[in-house]
């Protein structure tokens, strides 16, 4: 959407206090640990952009909470497998040879969105160290949250979805739905049935830039916004605005376990049948 466009449909400036107010509605508290998914455009006209959310995202929480972002890499791939869009096969030789290798400190995120970006370089911040399926963290449980990321199954029990269950945290959803709901690939991984996958990369070892591999499982977040709607029915999930943008907060390890069994379920029926 074009920045006038956005201009004219917010009735008023979105600053740092209105934001960190209409958080504090929602339900976000001080001490949360709090899995944050976003677009800025939903939020209307923000005074100072990207900085401004993450700055009313901290006051709430405050340094007794816990900020923790998604910053995926999936460009860092196999080639092979690019859709959108496909690169000729011609290419693939030259990208295997020089696709950089990720590096926590300097690799942006890809396709993950402004605020994402912003939060990643933000002052204290920390980035778990996956190839693909990274994640950014500050606040009091930062470290915990992502010093020990497993390369294998990334979004699983070595993640810091995991911790973040195991913490009591809770997902935030800015504008966007639960399509963007990462926590729900935790509970793909728990059920048993999941399609396992090789995943190539760049990576580092004895020193040396090799093309690797790693295991992992084949995640879909299509039916994510069908699991929700039926965990909403029976549990606690926060709906409201946040400036302009319908906002949603839900507890990560009620809606985990919900959605395991929901997944269990159904790939026992489909295997069945």
């Amino acid at each position: 959407m074009p920045e006038n466009s956005i201009v004219e449909s917010t009735p008023s400036p979105r600053t740092r206090a209105t934001l960190a107010q209409d958080l504090r509605q929602l339900g976000v508290r001080e001490g949360m640990t709090l899995i944050v998914h976003s677009s800025l455009k939903s939020l209307g006209w923000v005074s100072g952009g990207p900085v401004t959310v993450v700055e009313a995202l901290c006051d709430v929480l405050t340094e007794e909470g816990t900020l923790i972002m998604p910053t995926q890499t999936l460009h860092l791939s196999d080639p092979a497998e690019w859709r959108n869009p496909p690169v000729p096969r011609e290419w693939w030789q030259a990208i295997y040879d020089s696709m950089p290798v990720f590096h926590p400190e300097i690799t942006p995120s890809y396709k993950m969105g402004v605020i994402v970006e912003t939060f990643r370089t933000w002052p204290g911040t920390l980035r778990s160290n996956h190839p693909h399926v990274s994640f950014a963290a500050c606040g009091r449980h930062a470290r915990y949250l992502t010093e020990r990321h497993e390369r294998d199954y990334g979004l699983g029990e070595g993640s810091p979805l995991a911790r973040l269950y195991e913490l009591d945290g809770w997902t935030l959803l800015l504008g966007v739905g639960f399509d963007s709901c990462t926590a729900l690939h935790l509970a793909e991984y728990r059920a048993a049935g999941g399609r396992e996958i090789e995943m190539g990369c760049p990576l580092y070892e004895n020193g040396q830039r090799i093309w690797g591999a790693y295991r992992d499982i084949d995640v879909n977040s299509s039916v994510f916004p069908e699991i929700a709607s039926e965990f909403a029915r029976s549990s606690e999930v926060l709906t409201g605005p946040v400036g302009s943008a319908p906002a949603t907060l839900a507890p990560v390890k009620p809606l985990i376990d919900f959605a395991t069994g929901w997944y269990t379920r159904k790939r026992g029926e489909s295997a069945s049948s």
